[in-house]
C-alpha cells in the first residue's frame, strides 16, 4: 500500500512538471491573417532534414511562450526568430533548445513560427514574415502584466534568416505593413543576431534567402529595402552578434555590415567572431570556441540590464 502510495505521488510530480513545461501557443492573427491568399493544397509540413523537426509551409502563423519558473524570472522576455534561409523553420536547434536555454537564466522564451515568404498564400510575400514579427512584438507587449513581464525588457533573437527578420524588425518597427489595432510598440528593446542574415546585396547575402524572399531577379528598390544594415538609426536597438569566420552559407560580412552601422549611429553593439564553427550551430554544445557565446550573451545582457 505504501509503495502504491509513493507511485501515485511520483506520477503526480512528473505529470505536474510535464504540464508546467508545455508552452502556451497563441495565434499571431485570431481574427484574419492580413494580406492572405487561399490555397487549399498549400498546408504546414513537418519534415526532419537532420533528423530533427522542421516546418515549412506554415500559412496560419503562431507564438509559442515558454516562462521560467516564477523564482527565477527576471520580468525579461525574447522573442525567437529560428533559421531556415525562408524556406523551412528550424524549430529544435534555433527554437526550442534555446527557449529551454533561457528559461534556465530566468527570461521567458516565446518562439516565432512566422510564414515563410511565398507568393502561393501572400499579396506581398516580401512583407509577410514582418508583419508576424510585429504582432508578435505587440502580442508580447499587450500581455506584459499577465505574463509578469517588464514591457520595457523584451528583445528579439534571430539566427540565419531568422536574424534578418529580427533585424529588419529592429530597423522597420515603424513600417506600416498592416491595419493595427492599438498603438503598442513593435519595437525590440535590444537584440541577439546569431550567424544572421543581415544584407540583400548579391556578393553580402545568403543567396537562397534572398531568392525567397525577394526573387530571383529582385529590383535594386527592394534589395535596398530589406538590406537592414542601411536602415539604422539612432533609434535601433542595441545588438549582440555572433558569427564564425568559416562561415560557408552566410558571410560574415553581414554582421560586420550591421556592427559598423551600429557604430557609426552610436548604438551599443557586441560582436563575437569565432576562428571556426560553421554555421547553424545553435548553442553550440561542442568544445571548441564557438561554444562559449551563450555564456559572453549572458553577461551582455546582464552588462546591460536586461537581466539582473
Amino acid at each position: 500500500m505504501k509503495n502504491g502510495c509513493f507511485l501515485f505521488l511520483v506520477s503526480c510530480i512528473i505529470c505536474t512538471s510535464s504540464v508546467m513545461t508545455q508552452p502556451l501557443t497563441l495565434k499571431v492573427w485570431p481574427h484574419g491573417i492580413p494580406g492572405s491568399i487561399s490555397c487549399p493544397g498549400y498546408y504546414e509540413k513537418i519534415f526532419q532534414p537532420w533528423g530533427k523537426d522542421c516546418f515549412e509551409k506554415i500559412t496560419d502563423p503562431e507564438i509559442l511562450v515558454y516562462q521560467p519558473p516564477k523564482e527565477k524570472s527576471t520580468g525579461t522576455a525574447i522573442l525567437i526568430c529560428p533559421g531556415g534561409g525562408y524556406r523551412y523553420i528550424s524549430i529544435v536547434n534555433e527554437g526550442y533548445e534555446i527557449a529551454r536555454w533561457l528559461n534556465e537564466n530566468g527570461i521567458t522564451a516565446v518562439i516565432l513560427k512566422y510564414r515563410l515568404p511565398s507568393d502561393s498564400i501572400m499579396i506581398d510575400k516580401t512583407i509577410g514574415p514582418l508583419q508576424d514579427a510585429q504582432e508578435a512584438m505587440r502580442i508580447i507587449r499587450r500581455n506584459a502584466a499577465l505574463w509578469s513581464i517588464n514591457p520595457d525588457k523584451i528583445g528579439i533573437m534571430g539566427f540565419s534568416a531568422g536574424g534578418h527578420l529580427a533585424s529588419t524588425l529592429c530597423t522597420r518597427y515603424r513600417d506600416s505593413v498592416y491595419a493595427v489595432s492599438d498603438r503598442t510598440d513593435a519595437r525590440p528593446d535590444f537584440s541577439i543576431l546569431v550567424y544572421p542574415v543581415i544584407s540583400m546585396i548579391k556578393n553580402i547575402s545568403h543567396g537562397g534567402t534572398r531568392d525567397m524572399l525577394l526573387g530571383i531577379r529582385p529590383e535594386e528598390s527592394f534589395v535596398e529595402k530589406f538590406s537592414s544594415e542601411l536602415h539604422v538609426t539612432e533609434d535601433t536597438p542595441p545588438a549582440f552578434l555572433v558569427h564564425a569566420s568559416d562561415d560557408p552559407s552566410v558571410p560574415i560580412a553581414n554582421s560586420l555590415s550591421y556592427y559598423l552601422a551600429l557604430l557609426q549611429h552610436h548604438i551599443p553593439a557586441e560582436f563575437h567572431i569565432y576562428q571556426s564553427g560553421g554555421h547553424g550551430f545553435g548553442l553550440s554544445r561542442s568544445k571548441t570556441t564557438e561554444s562559449t557565446w551563450p555564456a559572453a550573451c549572458i553577461a551582455w545582457l546582464k552588462a546591460n540590464r536586461w537581466i539582473p
